[in-house]
């Protein structure tokens, strides 16, 4: 019984032995422990890590300096003016209201979505959308109520900006438009085009009504900010101009491609 003690006893030192040899040897390739030869910054930031990684956002900006004067008007005016005034909206206003108003206006941003549908040639889309525009108004009781969506006909955005794109626009100079936000110079364009298209259009009389009934406007506007979750500030970054114009220019190139 000794004696098996003695040899397992042994065999154990041997393989303790071998395998801290054999670690060793490892070890000296350098490939086993490569972060004890890795030299950390402890001064390392996440402005320094940021302003390192600027290069990647670079995007043609030539009027930088008075985009940056309008991102700050916006700043402003958006914590000063436009979010006590959505605040406000949302207080009195009751959640089931609040989604009728939303599905009414969604309802006719689905015109020029139809009308860019089809000038892509995207007949699937066009189909979905014409469907969903032809239901939400008749059976969604003139696009309060949302039907489209829950037989799986979700929105689909189009707009005249990616249009062009779709057929080689260049995006242009990045812009940053009073109050709208992120653009360049094409989507702008195509703002004003789709802007034209739901007037004449006048889908439920709502834009000819809208010129002597302006409030009916300032609703849509409010409708828009308060469905839109962004805060400006909420980055929580030196560069987040840089963030936000970087952004913007990848997501529309994504919404073109697909």
């Amino acid at each position: 019984m000794a004696k098996a003690f003695r040899s397992a006893l042994l065999l154990a030192l041997l393989l303790t032995s071998g395998l801290a040899q054999a670690q060793h040897q490892a070890d000296d390739d350098g490939f086993k422990q490569p972060l004890e030869h890795l030299h950390f910054n402890p001064g390392l930031n996440q402005r320094e890590f940021e302003r390192s990684s600027l290069d990647a956002l670079q995007v043609y900006d030539p009027l930088e300096s008075w985009n940056r004067r309008v991102y700050h008007f916006n700043y402003r005016f958006d914590q000063w003016v436009f979010l006590p005034i959505v605040n406000g909206y949302r207080y009195v206003t009751p959640n089931l209201v609040q989604s009728g108003v939303s599905n009414f206006f969604s309802n006719l941003g689905d015109v020029p979505n139809l009308l860019n549908s089809l000038l892509q040639l995207k007949a699937k889309r066009s189909l979905q959308t014409g469907a969903r525009l032809l239901l939400n108004t008749t059976a969604g009781v003139a696009g309060l109520w949302d039907p489209a969506t829950r037989i799986n006909l979700p929105k689909q955005k189009e707009d005249f900006g990616q249009t062009l794109g779709f057929y080689g626009a260049p995006a242009g100079p990045y812009l940053m438009l009073p109050l709208l936000g992120p653009s360049n110079l094409r989507d702008t364009g195509g703002l004003v085009v789709d802007f034209s298209a739901k007037s004449q259009i006048n889908l439920l009389n709502v834009a000819a009504t809208s010129i002597s009934h302006p409030e009916i406007s300032l609703l849509e506007v409010v409708d828009q900010r308060s469905t839109v979750n962004f805060r400006y500030g909420q980055l929580n970054s030196p560069f987040e101009y840089e963030k936000i114009r970087f952004f913007y220019h990848e997501s529309r190139k994504l919404l073109i491609a697909e």
